[in-house]
């Protein structure tokens, strides 16, 4: 058994929701073996209200978070990170920051709870939907034995998770 306390950066293009709603689920499932950050490549500057309204309902932290450029994390003197997730489409096609230590990535996508517009019940169903869908691919990473598996191996479970119910994959056009 290792005590080491493996880094986990969430990246999304506007690090408000999302990114958000993973960093706490994972800070505080994971503690003691995590510690998680989240970014954005053009972050609105502001966590979004209903993000935090269904961490609190979770019963997750809620206070504290800010939005953040990927920049902060990548800069000299940052927490090196051995994991980074996007977990949106467009921050997944950008072109990334060169992470020190080269973490293992891998998409891990969910639609976008911000981006629903519709009656207040409609916006606090995606936010909860997307927090589900986080939560579940966050408890199939912690408990992967991520001591004793081989990198080939985790790659593939990690490609595997940000395949779960609700992953955000293009479907093929109709003909």
């Amino acid at each position: 058994m290792t005590d080491k306390t493996y880094n986990v950066l969430f990246l999304c293009t506007g690090n408000s929701a999302r990114s958000i709603l993973a960093e706490s689920i994972l800070n505080k499932e994971g503690a003691g073996r995590f510690k998680a950050y989240s970014a954005g490549s053009q972050p609105k500057g502001e966590v979004n209200s209903h993000a935090l309204k269904e961490l609190e309902a979770l019963g997750y932290p809620s206070a504290g978070f800010s939005s953040k450029s990927w920049d902060e994390l990548a800069e000299p003197g940052a927490p090196q990170m051995d994991f980074i997730f996007t977990v949106c489409d467009s921050a997944a096609g950008e072109a990334c920051p060169i992470w020190i230590g080269h973490p293992m990535t891998a998409h891990w996508g969910v639609e976008d709870p911000a981006a629903v517009v519709g009656t207040e019940v409609e916006i606090q169903r995606a936010f909860a939907q997307a927090a589900r869908f986080l939560k579940n691919r966050i408890m199939s990473f912690i408990s992967l034995p991520l001591t004793s598996i081989d990198k080939l191996a985790l790659e593939t479970h990690l490609r595997q998770i940000g395949a779960m119910e609700g992953a955000n994959i293009p479907q093929p056009k109709a003909n």
